[in-house]
């Protein structure tokens, strides 16, 4: 099975000031939008371990808790901090012509 990149707007440049976050649905996707300090990140609204939601979650610098069971997530690597624990999904996020984009997988 072959992936291709799918590159879709989900905000406007400007639209998100640092510590602000967005709730995107794309392609049946729901997909938190971050800005920490200026810069950009894209995760998947579900939590790996039991698939909480993760929009609500408590910010701390680039890392964001779980609100069901506490886990902690960096957004700059989506994984928990220390070796072996789990990892988010995360997406490339730019900014281009204006507009927030946000780089899908898609399978073909």
């Amino acid at each position: 099975m072959n992936t291709m990149a799918c590159n879709v707007t989900v905000a406007s440049s400007g639209e998100l000031s640092a510590g602000e976050r967005k709730l995107v649905f794309v392609n049946g996707r729901s997909i938190v939008l971050f800005n920490v300090e200026g810069r950009l990140h894209a995760i998947d609204n579900s939590c790996p371990h039991n698939g909480a939601s993760l929009a609500g979650g408590r910010l701390n610098g680039s890392v964001l808790q779980c609100p069901a069971h506490g886990l902690r997530f960096d957004l700059a690597t989506g994984c928990m901090p220390g070796p072996g624990g789990l990892c988010l999904k995360t997406y490339p996020v730019q900014e281009t012509d204006g507009h927030v984009v946000i780089q899908l997988e898609d399978a073909s």
